[in-house]
């Protein structure tokens, strides 16, 4: 059996999540989310993360562009690292589903140079440009580094003394979870992000994520965030499937575990790979490891 370094997406589905979609894949439930899987896996979100409203929709990319689409105004645009996933590797699906530009921030240990950002203050609510409205970050980063609580806060404090909301990327926000040791409630709404694209793909289940809303006031109008997830092509009908997996994923803390299991691997080689000098290039405290190899055995890997 080969085994891939290249991402988490190569991974299969852990063996309770298939369960738990054999499971449910029995008589008649309401379509569209009016399961009663549904019901309960929002009721798992709650207890996680406080009270929230949960949004379900197809993939990563789509979780990242139905959320800032939720938080889209007149004139918005998105204020980012020129590392971030949405400007990198979605092929402007932000830009093309919603009008909105991505403003981006020197980076280079992927988060977000609060410095460099407040140069494009200079844009704000200037109607000839796009405005900054929000802030996006991604937890880990694409660089594999992970925000501290402080940070995080430091940049909601940012962002709310400049009326811009925050919109966390987190893909790999278990992981980031593990490895700074706190819960995912003190990393998210105790930090004051305003809403979370909540990944697990990369974490064990076969497909979907999560959109969490934390603001109050856009908790208030989820009835129009339904509309527009069906606008936005992420209303599932048989949502079911999608559903019980994370009623598995938090009652069975596989969560946690997947994202354990995979932090620790990565720091195993890290340390595998030191021995036989190759070198890594960061920090290794999630599950992502860079590393410079000879380029005589890049290939053979290629083809695992």
């Amino acid at each position: 059996m080969k085994k891939s370094f290249a991402s988490d997406n190569y991974s299969g589905v852990h063996p309770k999540i298939m369960e738990s979609l054999l499971k449910v894949n029995t008589g008649h439930q309401s379509p569209y989310g009016g399961d009663e899987y549904t019901a309960k896996a929002k009721e798992k979100f709650n207890e996680v993360f406080g009270d929230v409203e949960t949004l379900f929709v197809y993939n990563g990319s789509a979780s990242n562009v139905f959320a800032l689409d939720i938080l889209k105004g007149i004139g918005s645009a998105v204020l980012c690292p020129e590392t971030a996933h949405i400007y990198t590797d979605e092929t402007g699906a932000l830009s093309k589903v919603t009008g909105m530009q991505m403003l981006t921030v020197p980076s280079t240990d992927g988060k977000l140079d609060l410095e460099e950002a407040k140069k494009y203050l200079l844009f704000k609510d200037t109607f000839h440009r796009p405005s900054p409205n929000i802030i996006s970050i991604s937890q880990a980063t694409e660089n594999g580094t992970i925000y501290t609580l402080d940070e995080i806060k430091e940049i909601s404090k940012f962002a709310k003394e400049h009326n811009m909301y925050l919109h966390m990327d987190g893909a790999r926000i278990s992981n980031a979870v593990v490895a700074l040791d706190c819960t995912l409630k003190e990393m998210t709404r105790d930090c004051g992000v305003d809403i979370l694209s909540f990944g697990a793909t990369k974490n064990g289940i076969m497909f979907g994520e999560a959109v969490v809303i934390f603001n109050e006031k856009l908790k208030s109008r989820i009835n129009e965030f339904e509309y527009l997830r069906k606008q936005d092509l992420q209303l599932l009908s048989k949502m079911r499937f999608l559903a019980t997996q994370y009623i598995t994923l938090f009652e069975e803390n596989i969560w946690y575990e997947n994202a354990k299991n995979g932090n620790d691997m990565a720091k195993y080689l890290e340390e595998e790979l030191s021995k036989i000098g190759i070198e890594v290039t960061n920090e290794v405290r999630g599950n992502t490891v860079f590393a410079i190899l000879p380029p005589e055995i890049i290939e053979p890997l290629q083809e695992w």
